[in-house]
Parts: structure tokens; sequence; C-alpha cells
């Protein structure tokens, strides 16, 4: 197959070190390629089962656990988030509703420029200093890629309503019943460490350093101590941490996420297909205020101009899925970086052009 070939060709020319793509049409598995290798230091190949940490994609999972919660009528997008976390309604925040926060239109994306790695492994720090700020605009006015604090915000408003951390509806209501309990993680357990796949920058350290200089309000967003990047995905500590706005999953395990949203995957399917139509649907307008440019919400995913609804592109790892398709898909990849054709949305492109008739 064409998408074989490919990534055998990346790894083989030294373009990627280790990476994985995978597809679902349907709910069946049709494409599982795996290249290269997990570790250069040990040498350990990648396999199916091989853990990325991947900032790009992990938004997806978080909101997916949402959904389901949804789904079961444990939660409603319109709930204020300040009714189940009163000390949120400071500063004006106090009509703030989960739907805005699904749509990164909650107005409080920045976070304290002194923030540190070590912060991060504070949940409680993390979620006062959230419940404290002041919101850069007034809830729904507009919208912009809530980095960080995405996260931390969808994992708070759970766990005052199911009593269980966001990484546990992960495990127990997505990876589980999809038999992907090791391939899913908001927080990698300490026995499952090992199989995570070591990351290494190629040109993406530059490429954050590009945005700063370039994106008004990058630094707001992303701290220079805690960008997403290579080192900040190989510290242990934060591996093991729930920091909901990122995870650490195989291409194998999101596809499959994103495949039982549309249709029924080994007999699970995760939401309904009126929830489906919902949250396929663009709800946002003009620009997105922390790139600049536009980047089309659904409710808690990006719309692409391919018809995909997900998360991830250029630097690193991408899943999501095409509702007109039923097709998922999703690639991970160890050697971070940016280029002007992006090789993991090369490989999604042959699949989908392959499904749609069009390749």
């Amino acid at each position: 197959m064409r998408v074989h070939r490919r990534a055998q060709a990346l790894v083989g020319s030294g373009r990627e070190i280790g990476l994985q793509v995978a597809a679902y049409l349907d709910g069946q598995l049709i494409v599982n390629v795996v290249a290269g290798v997990a570790d250069e230091s040990t040498g350990a190949p990648v396999t199916p089962e091989t853990t990325f940490f991947s900032p790009a994609t992990g938004k997806g999972l978080a909101s997916t656990a949402v959904h389901v919660l949804a789904e079961q009528g444990r939660l409603d997008y319109d709930l204020r988030v300040a009714d189940v976390w009163p000390e949120y309604a400071r500063h004006g925040k106090q009509d703030t509703t989960l739907r805005h926060v699904l749509l990164h239109a909650a107005g409080v994306p920045a976070l304290p420029s002194y923030s540190t790695a070590e912060d991060f492994l504070d949940w409680n720090l993390m979620c006062r200093t959230i419940a404290s700020s002041t919101p850069l605009w007034q809830p729904g006015a507009r919208h912009g890629v809530h980095e960080w604090t995405y996260g931390w915000l969808l994992g708070e408003v759970v766990r005052r309503i199911v009593g269980r951390p966001l990484a546990w509806v992960v495990a127990e209501h997505i990876a589980r019943p999809l038999n992907a309990d090791r391939e899913l993680f908001l927080g990698v357990p300490p026995d499952q460490l090992n199989r995570v796949a070591r990351l290494k920058d190629r040109n993406w350290t530059a490429a954050l350093d590009l945005f700063s200089a370039n994106l008004e309000n990058f630094d707001k967003v992303a701290p220079p101590a805690v960008r997403p990047d290579a080192a900040l995905g190989n510290r242990r500590d934060i591996l093991r941490a729930e920091i909901p706005a990122v995870a650490t999953v195989s291409a194998r395990g999101m596809a499959r996420m994103y495949s039982a949203l549309m249709d029924k995957v080994d007999g699970v399917r995760l939401i309904s297909p009126d929830r489906l139509k919902l949250i396929s649907t663009v709800h946002t307008e003009g620009p997105d205020w922390t790139i600049g440019g536009d980047l089309p919400k659904t409710l808690g995913y990006v719309a692409k101009g391919s018809g995909r609804i997900g998360w991830g592109g250029n630097g690193g790892g991408l899943a999501g899925f095409y509702p007109e398709l039923g097709l998922a898909v999703a690639a991970t990849k160890n050697y971070l970086g940016v280029s002007d054709q992006d090789p993991m949305e090369d490989c999604a492109t042959m699949i989908h052009d392959a499904v749609a008739g069009d390749g």
C-alpha cells in the first residue's frame, strides 16, 4: 500500500525516526502501518501499541471524554462552569459555560509568564490559577486556542461532577471498552512508561521561537518554560501527570476512538448519530485569537479544510475523522518538526483520497 511505502521511505531517508499511521473505515481497521524505532538509544522498534506524547492530538481525547459523559446524561454543554466549580465565577466568569470551553471561547487561554513544568504537576495549583484569572474577552465573544488551560478547565468540571479525574473517564469509558487501554492515556501509568517513544527535536524548537517572535499572543498561551516541545514530552514526571490538554497515545488507539464516534467498533459506539452531527458542526467565526488566522472550531475539535474533524498537524501527530466518509485517521511520530509538506498530512491525504475515490 502507498502509505506503507511512504512510511518506510520517510524512515529510510532519515526524514523520520519512528512513526505510526492508522485508519478505520465504517468501524473496521483498514490501515495499521508502523516504521522505524521508538527510541534511538535502545533501538526498540515502533509497534502498533507504542505510545507517543502527543500535544497536537491530546485535546481530542479530553473532548471525547466530555461527549461520552454528555451521552450518558451526566453533564450538559450549557452547564455553567461556576455551578459546579464556584471559585471559577471570579472576575466576571460566572456565565461561562462548558460550551464556551469546548469552543475555546472561555477567554482564559493565558498562563502566568513564570509558569513552569513543575507547576503542571500540581492539579490544584493550576485550577486555582485559572479560577483566579480575569478573562481576556467576554466568554463567547471570540475564540482562541486554550493551549494548556483547556485540559484543566474540562478536567475540573468533570472531577466536580463525576468525582473522578478525567483520566479515569478516558480509561473506563473510552479506552477499556475499545480494548485500547494500553494505547490511550491522560497520564501514563508507571508500568507503561517504558513503552513510550522517545521524542527528538528536528526543527520544532526553532519553529516555536518563530511563533513567539511573530504571533502576538503566543507567549501568553505557551510561556517559554512550558512550550510543548520534545524536552517537555520526554520528562517522565510530565508523562505520568494528568495534563488533559495533551495525551500519550498510539495512532491506532486514536483512530479507533474517532471511528467509534461514527460507528460501532467491535460492538462499541461512543455517541449517538445526533450527537455526532452536533459535535461535527462548526460553531465559531472570525480569526483565532491565539494563532491570528482562521481555525474553525466544532465542539471540542478543529475543522480542517479537507473535511477532517480533530486535532493535530504540522509539527507532530494528527488525528481526526471525516464524518461524510465514515473514515477516521491518525498518525504519530517522534521526530518533531515542521516543513512545507507535512509527511503525516501526506499520509492522511493518501488514505482520504483512496477512500473518497480521488486517488
